[in-house]
């Protein structure tokens, strides 16, 4: 058998296809090889050259390797990612860089969003992420699979995994790390949502107790007419689950009890001069606040130094040979989230010199247009008003809707209570403390509203 190849190095790259060639040489299966720029004779001596020819040739390929090794990890010690951009990413070509592509990356924010809600399944993002253009080369949609390492890939708030360990990116996160947690929450726990019953949601289900103790459950019923008409009612009545208590509360219908959650919070909807008066107050303490939160941040900042310096060590003992690698891994992933967090902590803390203004002016627009909400608006809309009202505080009993409101709403019937002492805001305890409205110092959280200390 007689073979012809360009050169001999292109010939064999590894050992094992050289050591082949010269046995198949040895056995006479190959008689000899004809190369143009290399001699060659089935002789010893020039066996002996094509060895060393062959051992040139994986010499190269191991040079190769091991500098393309290299080059890798300098560019992931520099933050860059050294692979294809996941979806929602483009690779410029021109900087050797991953960038964002501005269109696909708000429909992977939207799935995120939408997983993190807890009502959808890996199947459910699958379909809208198709509905959205983001599809497999072929257009099909993306394998549950491909959705659940798309949710779980820490590429999107900033990090990437390189040689089974997490390493800090420079590119532009996607999604926060609050966001990025909580659809790890679902993810984990349970991995597709509870189905929900067929014969579910009622509109108001899940909102009161009876006075038994157990929830207010709604049941379609539907009458038939002689004349062949149908008519269909939705009514609210106790579950009757408990086992020691022989509950004998009557139903009631759906629009009588949206009438009466409707009355309910009308009761606490914000006077329109109280809501404009809050307003100027609101723009006064936003003006003249001059409250540090240097302490809190310089915290943070105490325990990301803390955190780093535990990087280090666990660097330290791992290239000491006191941890294996798979530990190593594995808490170093877990301190880059702790990590991750607190970055995202110190720049939300930056922030709350005012950064409870804009909650509270929500609240104080969501409080004046309670009416129209109670007046017009649907019957999931007011549930959900209801809900946020009240809580859990909602009760049933004597065909009739009562609760007790949490704070802050409270405090609008209590000011409402106490007008007739109060002539205007600005004289009412009961909404302004001495100092103002702006948070205290000592709690470094998002306030909703202000109270009477």
């Amino acid at each position: 058998m007689l073979f012809l190849h360009r050169t001999s190095d292109r010939l064999s790259r590894n050992s094992v296809d050289g050591g082949r060639i010269i046995y198949l040489l040895d056995t006479g299966r190959i008689s000899t090889l004809k190369f143009p720029t290399f001699w060659f004779e089935s002789t010893p001596q020039g066996k002996f050259m094509l060895n060393i020819a062959f051992g040139q040739s994986k010499y190269y390929v191991d040079s190769l390797a091991e500098n393309t090794r290299r080059g890798l990890r300098q560019k992931v010690r520099r933050g860059e990612y050294p692979g294809i951009a996941p979806v929602g990413y483009l690779n410029d070509v021109r900087t050797k860089t991953v960038i964002v592509d501005k269109k696909c990356s708000r429909i992977i924010h939207q799935a995120f969003e939408l997983y993190s809600q807890g009502n959808s399944r890996l199947e459910d993002i699958s379909l809208f992420l198709a509905q959205h253009g983001v599809t497999t080369r072929n257009g099909k949609r993306l394998h549950r699979d491909r959705i659940t390492f798309i949710l779980s890939n820490p590429f999107y708030y900033g990090y990437f995994r390189y040689g089974g360990e997490i390493h800090e990116g420079k590119h532009q996160p996607v999604v926060t790390k609050h966001l990025f947690d909580q659809a790890q929450e679902i993810l984990h726990g349970r991995g597709r949502p509870h189905h929900q019953a067929k014969n579910e949601p009622q509109a108001l289900c899940g909102l009161l107790h009876c006075s038994c103790g157990m929830m207010i459950t709604g049941e379609r019923k539907t009458k038939h007419q002689m004349n062949g008409n149908m008519h269909h009612y939705v009514y609210y009545h106790c579950s009757r689950k408990s086992k020691t208590i022989r509950c004998t509360e009557p139903a009631i219908t759906e629009p009588v009890l949206s009438r009466q959650l409707s009355s309910l919070i009308k009761q606490y909807a914000l006077p329109t001069d109280w809501a404009e008066g809050m307003r100027q107050k609101l723009e006064t303490e936003k003006k003249d606040t001059a409250q540090s939160v240097s302490a809190f941040v310089q915290a943070t900042k105490s325990k990301l130094a803390g955190i780093q310096t535990k990087l280090q060590r666990l660097l330290d003992g791992y290239l000491d040979q006191l941890i294996d690698q798979n530990d190593y891994r594995e808490q170093k992933a877990k301190l880059m989230s702790e990590k991750k967090t607190l970055e995202e902590k110190i720049e939300t803390l930056a922030q709350t010199q005012i950064g409870w203004v804009e909650p509270l002016s929500n609240w104080i627009n969501q409080a004046e247009n309670l009416p129209a909400v109670a007046e017009s608006g649907t019957l999931s809309e007011i549930k959900s008003t209801a809900k946020e009202i009240f809580g859990s505080n909602l009760a049933f009993s004597g065909s009739c809707a009562s609760g007790t409101a949490n704070d802050p709403w409270g405090f609008v019937l209590s000011a409402k209570n106490s007008e007739q002492k109060h002539q205007n805001l600005q004289n009412c305890p009961v909404w302004v403390r001495l100092e103002g409205i702006e948070p205290p110092l000592t709690v470094p959280k998002t306030v909703v509203l202000s109270v009477e200390r």
